[in-house]
């Protein structure tokens, strides 16, 4: 058997995988609705910067994470939104923990929404009217999903929908169907193991002698299934490094040995969503299956 690997392709592995362990949490923005300031995860002024071709203007204090920004506010800034009358407005802009700190400098809150919004700004705020979708906020602590840095699923949330400022409706929403008859997954990190258990019960030893050792991505679909495997490659890489029937033969004979798993669901906002989970196997000569995914 022929193991793979190119070092190049295992060093860019290990040089992302470091990057996002230096990744720091992100401060989030805040909503004041019915009288309560809630932390939230929608970055609603930068979507505004995306419609008007203003990438720059992410440093609206001068500040960003490369030039001393505190680690866990890159943006420099937060922001403050209310729901006022069903209208969703911004009505403060300020300085990375400067709420935290009980004292908000609403002059220069006001002075920086004028420079950036010209007419826009009325009335000491900011009507988003050009925001459409969802935003959410947390009804409990229980953390389903974090990337890491700035965005989280709750296991219970609130939900506004929204039409070009306007609400339209408000719900609370649960993001996980607990299945007595499908396996947990509240815990993310706790999947890769669930999936080498199943994987270990294949017979890898094959009359091609083909190597099936490498990293995966295993997609868990929107109803809890799995849907798809691929290996980390691009299709440039594969058809360099692989043969083409024994890369067909390792994703099919990974995805054999997984598909019956079920899974219970998980949603954002609500809806079922679908998510990858990272699985790096190892054959050894004998046929027996290591994991490396740790």
């Amino acid at each position: 058997m022929t193991k793979h690997f190119p070092f190049f392709l295992s060093f860019s592995f290990l040089i992302l995988f470091s990057l996002q362990a230096f990744a720091s949490p992100q401060l989030p923005d805040y909503i004041i609705f019915k009288g309560d300031t809630l932390a939230t995860y929608n970055l609603l002024i930068e979507q505004y910067f995306q419609l008007q071709a203003k990438p720059n203007e992410g440093k609206l204090f001068g500040l960003s994470f490369r030039d001393g920004s505190s680690f866990n506010c890159w943006r420099g800034y937060q922001a403050i939104y209310k729901i006022d009358n069903d209208s969703l407005f911004l009505v403060d802009i300020i300085h990375c923990g400067e709420r935290r700190n009980g004292k908000i400098d609403k002059t220069a809150s006001a002075e920086k929404m004028k420079e950036i919004f010209n007419d826009k700004f009325s009335n000491d705020r900011v009507y988003i009217n050009w925001f459409s979708g969802d935003m959410k906020f947390p009804l409990t602590n229980k953390v389903l999903r974090w990337d890491g840095v700035f965005y989280t699923i709750y296991e219970k949330e609130k939900v506004i929908s929204i039409s070009s400022g306007r609400v339209l409706t408000t719900q609370d929403v649960e993001n996980y169907v607990d299945d007595p008859n499908r396996i947990d997954r509240k815990d993310k990190s706790k999947i890769s193991d669930i999936l080498f258990k199943k994987l270990k019960k294949a017979k890898w030893k094959n009359k091609n002698d083909f190597d099936c050792s490498d990293e995966y991505m295993v997609t868990i679909e929107e109803n809890g299934n799995i849907s798809k495997v691929r290996m980390l490659y691009s299709e440039e890489e594969i058809e360099k490094y692989y043969d083409k029937d024994e890369y067909n033969f390792c994703i099919k004979k990974v995805y054999d040995a997984l598909k019956s798993l079920k899974f219970d669901i998980i949603k954002d906002k609500g809806k079922p969503i679908a998510e990858d989970i990272y699985i790096h196997i190892w054959v050894k000569d004998s046929g027996k299956l290591e994991n490396w995914t740790n």
